[in-house]
């Protein structure tokens, strides 16, 4: 299981989706399951989009799938929560810190995500830059190994390429990479 932390509108999801192109795995996208559960009629979602992203990674983990998460993952708890869901599998866990060092390239693709119809899902919406700025504040610094990458200088395909050189480096190599 590989699951991608970091700040909302930093490139997560555009990085997390890069890898399944390399190797068959479950795509777990918290936004998705709190933007469900928000149009099902869930009037304030917080733990509960966690809860069930928690519960289809051990599913399908148990079925033997590779897992790749997406979330902001922003305190020890959930950091907690998917090493426990990782050791019920009895599966390897890689947490990857994503960050975005310079503040004005965030703030751009944060208010960039307004204008793309495909981040709306019924009731629900992208947070906006003051929000995300708001969220640095409980975002909790790491406390266990994780691999960082950072995305202000880097083009997709760039990134992707770090990410899979890093996850060689780990013994972690996925079927349909290129050799690093």
């Amino acid at each position: 299981m590989i699951v991608f932390s970091g700040l909302p509108g930093i490139g997560k999801s555009t990085l997390s989706r890069s890898l399944l192109g390399y190797g068959k795995a479950v795509y777990l996208r918290v936004d998705s399951v709190e933007a469900a559960l928000s149009n099902s009629g869930l009037r304030r979602v917080m733990v509960e989009g966690y809860a069930v992203a928690y519960a289809l990674a051990l599913d399908n983990l148990r079925l033997g799938h590779d897992v790749v998460v997406d979330c902001v993952n922003p305190v020890s708890e959930t950091r907690t929560a998917w090493q426990e869901i990782a050791r019920q599998a009895e599966a390897n866990l890689i947490n990857v810190e994503v960050s975005c060092s310079d503040l004005g390239e965030h703030r751009r693709r944060v208010e960039g995500r307004f204008s793309d119809a495909a981040n709306y899902v019924g009731r629900w919406s992208p947070p906006s830059w003051e929000e995300v700025l708001s969220s640095c504040k409980t975002y909790q610094p790491w406390t266990i190994p994780t691999v960082q990458i950072d995305l202000a200088r880097l083009t997709p395909e760039l990134a992707a390429a770090s990410l899979l050189a890093e996850l060689d480096k780990l013994g972690y190599t996925l079927p349909n990479a290129p050799a690093p």
